[in-house]
């Protein structure tokens, strides 16, 4: 959690200016096994979220979405998802911009992912705000009986007891009273191993992203309804 704290910040403004350098060369993400037969009506995935699913500074098909669509159509999930990453958004930018989201799309997800938060962290903006604009993304979710999985994050420990226990129960609080499922911390399987992050110590390398994927694909393929 040490190295959390110290990099946090510094690493949440490299995303929303882009001046992070450029991440070291990773391995090729690995190929599904083409034994697996994609069947089924398709399941339609919203990725709502910030650079962690924008794909900030890696190559077209690394990005979490593309990631987590392979990992689900590798176990025979007739999957699209659909890549709503901004970088740099904040949890009142999304909020903004969910509604022209959700009208812009052919057709009505069957689930959306819900990512945002840190940028949040990064302006200092009260838990409070940031709770009241992700609680406005749900109930629009909700409203269009769009299934949710939040992906919650967690305050680095150098903003104070008092702030980390209201930022980090948020996300619980929201996903119980909203009814959407929860992954507590996205980053957990990341955060602390250098390899899996680019230069700045917060973004995934495309291996990153296969850690994420692979950590976070049960909790998809489970919150996705059944299929009609």
């Amino acid at each position: 959690m040490r190295m959390w704290g110290c990099v946090l910040v510094a690493a949440l403004l490299a995303g929303c200016n882009g001046s992070a350098p450029s991440p070291e060369p990773t391995e090729p993400p690995a190929k599904a096994s083409a034994a697996v037969t994609v069947e089924g009506p398709e399941r339609r995935i919203l990725a709502f979220g910030d650079s962690l699913f924008a794909g900030y500074r890696l190559n077209d098909g690394e990005g979490y979405p593309d990631r987590l669509q392979a990992a689900l159509r590798a176990r025979g999930i007739n999957a699209t998802v659909i890549d709503a990453g901004v970088s740099g958004d904040t949890s009142a930018a999304a909020l903004q911009r969910v509604a022209f989201v959700l009208d812009s799309l052919a057709a009505t997800p069957d689930l959306a992912l819900v990512e945002l938060g840190g940028n949040d962290l990064l302006r200092g903006i009260s838990p409070d705000e940031t709770r009241a604009n992700l609680s406005r993304i749900l109930v629009a979710l909700r409203e269009r009986d769009i299934p949710v999985l939040l992906m919650g994050m967690r305050a680095p420990p150098n903003l104070g007891e008092a702030y980390i226990a209201e930022f980090d129960g948020m996300y619980r609080d929201l996903a119980g009273r909203s009814g959407a499922r929860l992954v507590p911390f996205f980053l957990e399987p990341i955060y602390d191993k250098p390899a899996l992050l680019q230069l700045d110590h917060i973004h995934p390398t495309a291996g990153g992203v296969d850690a994420l994927v692979d950590a976070t694909v049960d909790d998809v393929a489970e919150a996705l309804p059944k299929a009609d």
